[in-house]
């Protein structure tokens, strides 16, 4: 039991209890990556909605397609633009935002070497799909990067001047 007046020892309850469930927001760095991931699905939405193909919110820019899977797919990425925004502001929700961008990265290239995507080709090259799932994959591992730092002052007291 914690002993105080009842506000101070709500507060430190309340302190006490973010600490143990580690749904504090996550280390500055990864916050603003998680955002920026947030503010690129919005694109992604908005060029889907609106049949905007234009390489990297529309990774498949240039193949055809239906209208109405493009709108599917608009309201689709919203998932990920609350995934990111809850992951940005808790801690706790990070690891299920970088296992859904991991494995956006495998569908991605699982579709970059289908046949069904050499039929639609006409023989062309694949690697501008190649080149927007890169960076995807590089966003993804610098998630990672900055999740680990970040998981790793979790195991020592932070230091004066810490911006993890």
């Amino acid at each position: 039991m914690i002993d105080g007046p009842p506000l101070i020892s709500f507060s430190r309850a309340l302190a006490a209890y973010a600490i143990m469930s580690n749904d504090n927001p996550p280390p500055v760095f990864l916050r603003l990556a998680l955002w920026a991931g947030v503010a690129y699905f919005c694109c992604m939405a908005v060029a889907h909605f609106f049949g905007l193909k234009y390489p990297l919110v529309f990774v498949y820019y240039d193949v055809p397609f239906y209208a109405y899977q493009d709108k599917i797919i608009s309201f689709a990425v919203v998932a990920y633009i609350c995934l990111f925004a809850n992951a940005a502001m808790h801690r706790n929700a990070v690891p299920a935002a970088i296992v859904a961008l991991g494995v956006t990265v495998l569908g991605l290239s699982a579709v970059n070497v289908s046949d069904a995507l050499g039929s639609v080709l006409d023989g062309r090259s694949t690697l501008a799909y190649w080149m927007q799932t890169g960076l995807i994959a590089a966003y993804f591992a610098l998630l990672l990067a900055l999740h680990a730092a970040g998981e790793r002052t979790l195991k020592r007291p932070p230091a004066r001047g810490d911006v993890w």
